[in-house]
């Protein structure tokens, strides 16, 4: 009777052992954390895309995770920490990052590593048709949606606004998108501040509740010598008929947008992710997210890009002849 119950226990343990082993992390999928942005931006449409795209999912060696985020900085920070595998940043946070160049941030971001180009982010400042706000300049005094603290919107806000001497003469208010447009409709805000492709859920959210307008700050950026100062920006316009009574192109700057990973990420795990978005299906994908991304291709995806890229990326568009 007793050697029956040692067997027994002796299988029970055993049992538990093989649990525990193929429970374990050696059998466990890698996770990769994919940092989006806040409700109402592009970056968090394109964290969302990759993760529920069935090709990802069905991938049988690592899961992606898309995870919300402040935005640009707080991604550069976190990826390169390790803290997020990969994300959405712009390219010049990248570059300010890698050389230490960041406001009142000396610390180089050397983990960050580009995989690829995804599209331009231009700027967008909405004020109320009629309320004779013609300038950034002519915002001094007034209450302004200026990005979500930590996100690249917030940082190039503080960078266009502070060159152009007005960034401490507004009553700032750190805000989502989506808040600031509600609280532009409640006339809680006399403007707000966006950092991303057009055209914007916010600014159609806010289109509804008041006649809205966009302010040219191409013009204000050449006069002043920002494009001088900061040659990473480029010229672009929001097309006229963007939104709902802006009849009129808005003349305005833009950043990239790079998808970017950790420089401890597998260029396996990089390669294979740059196989499956940049094939025909996996782009049409992309497209069906957002219209923006159908600036998205094997031409554009490694263009523009003035920082390293990482193994796997590299790997994958020297094999699709965009780099030598």
């Amino acid at each position: 009777m007793r050697n029956k119950l040692f067997a027994v226990i002796i299988g029970i343990c055993a049992f538990s052992l093989i649990t525990v082993a193929f429970a374990g992390p050696s059998f466990a999928k890698k996770r990769i954390v994919f940092g989006g942005g806040p409700a109402g931006g592009t970056f968090q449409v394109v964290a969302n895309g990759i993760q529920v795209y069935d090709p990802v999912k069905a991938i049988k060696g690592f899961t992606v995770k898309a995870q919300s985020s402040a935005g640009s900085v707080e991604n550069l920070r976190k990826v390169d920490k390790g803290k997020q595998q990969m994300g959405v940043v712009y390219s010049g946070h990248v570059f300010l990052g890698r050389n230490g160049m960041m406001k009142n941030d000396p610390k180089k971001y050397e983990n960050v590593l580009a995989v690829s180009w995804l599209y331009g982010a231009p700027a967008q400042l909405v004020v109320r048709a009629g309320s004779g706000i013609k300038s950034v300049k002519d915002l001094v005094g007034k209450k302004v949606g200026v990005g979500n603290a930590g996100s690249g919107a917030f940082a190039n806000c503080e960078l266009f606004f502070t060159h152009m001497g007005v960034w401490d003469k507004i009553e700032r208010n750190a805000m989502g998108y989506n808040d600031a447009a509600a609280a532009f409709g409640n006339n809680q805000l006399d403007a707000f501040w966006l950092f991303t492709a057009f055209p914007s859920g916010a600014v159609i959210m806010a289109a509804q509740t008041n006649d809205i307008a966009l302010l040219n700050l191409d013009a204000d950026a050449e006069a002043s010598g920002f494009y001088k100062k900061y040659p990473y920006f480029g010229k672009l316009s929001v097309p006229a008929g963007t939104y709902r009574g802006v009849g009129y192109a808005a003349p305005s700057f833009q950043d990239s947008t790079l998808w970017v990973a950790n420089s401890k990420v597998s260029a396996d795990i990089v390669y294979e992710l740059l196989s499956i978005i940049y094939s025909d299906a996996g782009l049409k994908h992309m497209y069906g997210q957002k219209k923006t991304f159908k600036k998205m291709s094997l031409q554009t995806g490694a263009t523009g890009i003035v920082t390293p890229f990482h193994p796997g990326a590299e790997k994958f568009w020297k094999e699709k002849g965009m780099l030598k």
